[in-house]
Formats: C-alpha cells, sequence, structure tokens
C-alpha cells in the first residue's frame, strides 16, 4: 500500500504526476462515494480547506476530527483509531504533533494515510510549493530556491522536493538551527546536494526562488523571544530580494509574523506569490489524493 508521509515516499517521476494531476482542468472522481478522515492535532487553516476541497472535488467526503475527539494514545491508541478510521473511510490525514504518530497508522496498511503536517515532514506544502514554481518557470531543472531561517519540516520537505525535480537548493540559518545530522543524511541519501550558507545574502544572490517560514512555530511560544535575538538578520526585506534573480519570486508557507521574518513590502510586492502558493495548496493536495487512490486500486 502507498502512503505519504513524506516527498522522499515519491520518486521524482510520481512527483510530477502529481503536478500534472493538480493542473487538469478535469478532476477524475477517484473518490466517489468515499469518505476521508481528516484528524488534525494542530489547527490549520489552510490544510484544512485545502483538503477538504480537495476531497471534495474528487468526489468524496470529507469529515474534519479534532485531536481530542480521537485522543491517540490517552482515549485511544493510535493504532486503534486508525482501525477505527478504516472501518469508514477510504484515506486517512493526519495533522500531528510527533512524526512517529503517522509512521504507526502507516504501518498497518490499512487505507492510504496522508501527512498533513509532522514535526519532521509536510510534504502536501512542499508539493504546493513545487506547483506554484513550476507555473511561475515552466521547467524546474536547473532552477534555484534559497531557504532563509530554521532549517525545519517544511525546509526538510522542500530540500527533497526540490532534489526531485532537479532544483538546486540553498539554505542560511542561524547558527544552531541548522539542519541535524539525522535530516542532513536523509536528504544526502535521497540525491539532494544542499548548499550551506552563513549569510542569507549568499544564499539568495542569483536565486530564482526566495523562501522563508515563521522563525517560531506552533509549539514554540515559550522560544519566541530568544529566536528573534537568534535569527537577527535573516528578516527578508526589499534589499535582500534585490540580490536574487531578476525574475526571482518569494514564498511563505503562511501564516506569517509581518516585519519580523519578512517586511510588508516583500509580502506584498510584485515579487510574492503567497496567495497563489495558498490556492495551489488545494490543487497540489488533489493531485497528491487523485495519485494516491489510483496507486491503491
Amino acid at each position: 500500500m502507498r502512503h505519504l508521509l513524506e516527498i522522499d515516499d515519491l520518486s521524482s517521476a510520481e512527483v510530477n504526476q502529481i503536478l500534472d494531476l493538480a493542473t487538469s482542468t478535469d478532476a477524475p472522481q477517484a473518490l466517489a462515494g468515499k469518505g476521508m478522515a481528516l484528524i488534525f492535532e494542530k489547527p490549520s487553516a489552510r490544510t484544512r480547506n485545502s483538503m477538504e476541497m480537495a476531497v471534495v472535488q474528487l468526489g468524496g467526503h470529507p469529515v474534519y476530527i479534532q485531536g481530542q475527539e480521537v485522543g491517540f494514545d490517552t482515549r485511544e491508541t493510535v493504532e486503534d483509531v486508525t482501525r477505527t478510521m478504516a472501518c469508514f473511510h477510504s484515506l486517512v490525514g493526519a495533522r500531528v504533533f510527533a512524526h512517529p504518530v503517522v509512521e504507526r497508522m502507516a504501518a498497518l496498511d490499512l487505507v492510504p494515510v496522508v501527512n498533513m503536517l509532522s514535526d519532521a515532514a509536510h510534504p502536501l506544502q512542499a508539493l504546493a510549493d513545487l506547483l506554484t514554481m513550476r507555473r511561475a518557470f515552466g521547467e524546474l531543472q536547473g532552477r534555484s530556491v534559497a531557504y532563509v531561517g530554521d532549517a525545519n519540516n517544511v525546509a526538510r520537505s522542500l530540500a527533497l522536493a526540490a532534489g526531485r525535480t532537479g532544483m538546486s537548493f540553498r539554505i542560511s540559518s542561524p547558527s544552531g538551527y541548522g539542519f541535524g545530522e539525522v535530516d542532513a543524511d536523509r536528504i544526502a541519501n535521497a540525491g539532494v546536494a544542499i548548499d550551506i550558507h552563513n549569510r542569507p545574502e549568499d544564499a539568495v544572490a542569483g536565486a530564482d526562488a526566495v523562501y522563508v517560514d515563521t522563525w517560531t512555530s506552533m509549539g514554540q511560544e515559550a522560544e519566541a523571544e530568544q529566536r528573534r535575538r537568534d535569527f537577527e538578520g535573516f528578516q527578508v526585506d526589499e534589499r535582500l530580494m534585490a540580490l536574487a534573480a531578476p525574475d526571482a519570486i518569494f514564498l511563505h508557507c503562511l501564516p506569517a509574523h509581518r516585519n519580523e521574518e519578512v517586511t510588508d513590502a516583500v509580502l506584498d510586492g510584485d515579487r510574492s506569490r503567497i496567495w497563489v502558493q495558498a490556492a495551489n495548496r488545494m490543487h497540489a493536495a488533489r493531485g497528491a489524493l487523485a495519485w494516491l487512490a489510483h496507486e491503491n486500486r
């Protein structure tokens, strides 16, 4: 059974198949008469709306479930929750704090499991990022994306996605916020060459896309003040964007902390594609779900 827990679950050809399905104007009714459970331990406006509408567009019925309704390993084990969902649904999506939760769900091989976000990965966001860049540039092979900030789950999935499409990936993070050894090894094993820079200016110079995420993610609120100090000098502003390629675009997975990791002038500027990127979350999800439904017939 095929699942989607991280981008390297997919081959380069499969990534492109999903992107092709995402751009199709004739959505296959791959989930007609079927349900998909969408379990949210962590809330999200974009993930909920994009996933619900993607399921609807494929002819299916999405069911939104809050984390406390299932209570992973408190009310029931992760495995028993998954078995319960498989009684009613043809697919299960989960947005969780800990990545091992989605791994345990998928290990049962009852229905396809989609990671809607974990602390280790955000594959649906990465697919939307690729779709946004492909629509902006056409061919992705040979293009470059520069990520400025914390080497988090979004950065890891983006790096793997870049490698699957022949893009180069650059990153600049403050000391102590780069990829750990395990992540670096996994990315390298996927055949991705990472250019690591100490200075954001060096990472962004000549890049085709400049990408940032919040400095403080959900669950890290207690670290916010320290992180603001640590990330001083890593804000993306018009001066930094001017160093990128002439046709470079700006990306952010949202929500943004305006005038913290990025200025209003960049977020709302001509190069920004953040709202196209947000809309592409739905299209990318539709492509991924259609592909999973086909692979698991």
